[in-house]
Formats: structure tokens, C-alpha cells, sequence
């Protein structure tokens, strides 16, 4: 018999041999559940852990049926996917993957950004219709990039590998991010700012905030209209801080230029969502992480969490780090107290 059970979503089948690399070696095992919460509620009942997947959602039911539960493990950074006030509530801590996919979803806002500025998508589109004279004379309107201003909503991992590649290319850098020290910004060379201030002054917006609820709809309609006209909005951190539809409607109405979106308010996109026919929006399917060693880096990554936490430590991520004093999990390194799923 296990001496751990670690119950997960999936069709039963999924091979999970890189979690067991490190769980394997304490007589754990990984239990699939098909079905919602009255299937995951009986399965949790005596379960050690959580490994959630995204979907279904681990429910505040779902975690209050766990009698035995140790810890609720994501393999993700973004965490609004697990009820973290329930968990919190009942000493629970929830782990994610903050630092693990920062490079690939800076090379991915980074390409969002560049692709945007210089219309790349409707520029391939003009060659292939074969309006190659119409091309150039597009460009003619827009500035070039250097000496423009690059803002970021929320200055965590993410943010500032991005501000390390787009200072090569001569932006001015400005951040908003009030759980950050501002000495942080400065060594990053970039300036801290008010909310305001940031949405006046940015020739392109790029928003890391996580899927918190102080982040929800982080950006609504009065936010868009302090915009530039000229200026471009970029989202490679998570839906639900954008208001979609004043997205849209400051789309439609030329409050702003364009986007450059990874992620939606609702995914996937609906086939009647506006912004589907729109050219000067590009859109990419919630994939900036996505790379080669996306998959193993994650999955060794959960089991390292789950492995600490069952093993009596402290996780190495925790995206609600107050209950870790107040548990009889074991400190056995610096912990920094930073937001856990900053992106």
C-alpha cells in the first residue's frame, strides 16, 4: 500500500514517470479521477495532495474533502485554476511553477511586441496577396522603436527578463507594480511610476499581472481611454486581468492602435469574438510558455513540490506563504516572502 496518495485529473492513463522520479522514493503514488467535484470530492477524501491541472477547477469543496490534505501542487504559474482562500483557510499550502517558463514567455512578449509595432502580420499578408507597393507606405505612418516607451503592468519574473531584451533595442522602460520595491525597477533601468502615469506616457503596454483578484480586470474601459492613440497593448500574462469587451470596444473605436495577445478572458476565443477579424490585433493560443522542455520541466518541477511538502519542508514556491510559519513544515532554506505567482 502507497504511503502517499497524490489524486489528479486526467483519462487515467497519463504517464507520469518524471513525477515519480522524486516521489517514487517516498512510496507515493498519482491517482487519476475522470468526472467534476463529486468524483474528485470521494477521491480527495483521503488523499495527501493535490496535483491540479488546470481543469476542472479544485474547488473550495474539493479541497474541504480532503481530511489528510497536505498541499494542492500546480503545474503552472498561473494559480486561479485552485480556490488558494480555501486552501489558505485550512493551513493548506499551494504550489506553482513561477520560475520555471520565464525565458520562453519573455521571448514570446518580446515577439508580441516587435511583431505588433511593425504590423508583421498584415505586411505578410500584403506579400502574399501580392500588394508588395502598399506594404512600405503602410510603415510610413508609424514611428520607429528606439526612443519609444515600453511600460510594464506588474514588474515579477516575466517583466523584467523582458526588460533585459527590450533595452537593447533603445525603449524607454517604465513599470506600475506596487508590491515591488522600486530599487528593483531602477536596477532593471527601468522607472517606477503610478498606474496613471504608466497608461499616459507608454507607447506600448505589456501586462504580466497574475490572475489574482485584486488583478481582476486590472484594465477596464476608463484604463484604455488614458492610452495614446498611437499606442499598443500587450497581454502574455493572464485573461481575466483585462476587461475584454472595453478591450474591444477601445479597439473598435481607435482608442488605441492594436494588441498583441497570448491569453483571453475566455479560452479558447469564441468564433464570433470581434477581434478575430481584426488586422491590427495578433493573437497566439495561450502558448508563450510553450517550448521543447515545456512538458519535463514541469512535471519534475510538481513532483520536487509535492516530494518537499510530503517530506515534512517547505515548498521552494508557495503562492500563499503565510500559513508556512504557522505549519509544522520544516524551513530548510531562504524564502522569499515576493508574490508567488507574479508573472
Amino acid at each position: 500500500m502507497a504511503r502517499f496518495k497524490i489524486v489528479t485529473t486526467g483519462p487515467g492513463n497519463t504517464d507520469h514517470s518524471l513525477e515519480m522520479e522524486t516521489l517514487g522514493p517516498l512510496g507515493a503514488e498519482i491517482v487519476e479521477v475522470t468526472g467534476g467535484d463529486d468524483e474528485l470530492m470521494k477521491a480527495v477524501a483521503d488523499a495527501d495532495a493535490i496535483y491540479a491541472k488546470g481543469r476542472p477547477r479544485i474547488t473550495a469543496k474539493v479541497i474541504e474533502a480532503g481530511k489528510k490534505l497536505k498541499v494542492v501542487s500546480l503545474g503552472s504559474v498561473g494559480v486561479d485554476s485552485v480556490d488558494v482562500d480555501a486552501a489558505s483557510a485550512l493551513g493548506i499550502p499551494v504550489t506553482n511553477c513561477p520560475d520555471t517558463f520565464i525565458e520562453e514567455v519573455a521571448d514570446h512578449a518580446m515577439t508580441l511586441i516587435l511583431a505588433s509595432w511593425r504590423r508583421l502580420v498584415v505586411q505578410d499578408q500584403m506579400v502574399r496577396k501580392g500588394e508588395w507597393t502598399k506594404a512600405r507606405p503602410m510603415l510610413y505612418q508609424f514611428p520607429r522603436l528606439m526612443g519609444m516607451t515600453l511600460g510594464f503592468i506588474s514588474f515579477g519574473h516575466v517583466a523584467r527578463a523582458v526588460s533585459k531584451r527590450a533595452a537593447p533595442f533603445g525603449f524607454q522602460m517604465l513599470a506600475y507594480d506596487p508590491y515591488i520595491e522600486e530599487l528593483v525597477m531602477s536596477e532593471h533601468g527601468v522607472q517606477p511610476v503610478g498606474y496613471d502615469e504608466l497608461l499616459q506616457r507608454s507607447d506600448i503596454i505589456s501586462m504580466h499581472a497574475p490572475g489574482t483578484k485584486d488583478a481582476h480586470h486590472l484594465m477596464k474601459e476608463q484604463h484604455f481611454r488614458k492610452m495614446k492613440k498611437t499606442s499598443l497593448f500587450v497581454n502574455t500574462g493572464r485573461g481575466s486581468t483585462v476587461d475584454e469587451a472595453a478591450l474591444i470596444k477601445a479597439l473598435q473605436e481607435g482608442w488605441i492602435a492594436g494588441a498583441g495577445l497570448d491569453v483571453m478572458e475566455v479560452e479558447p476565443i469564441g468564433n464570433n469574438n470581434p477581434m478575430l477579424g481584426m488586422e491590427n490585433v495578433i493573437m497566439t493560443a495561450h502558448v508563450a510558455s510553450a517550448s521543447s522542455r515545456f512538458d519535463v520541466a514541469r512535471k519534475r518541477r510538481v513532483g520536487a513540490e509535492l516530494s518537499l511538502v510530503l517530506s515534512g519542508k517547505w515548498p521552494r514556491a508557495c503562492v500563499n506563504p503565510a500559513i508556512l510559519e504557522k505549519s509544522k513544515l520544516v524551513r530548510w532554506q531562504p524564502f522569499s516572502m515576493e508574490r508567488g505567482p507574479g508573472n
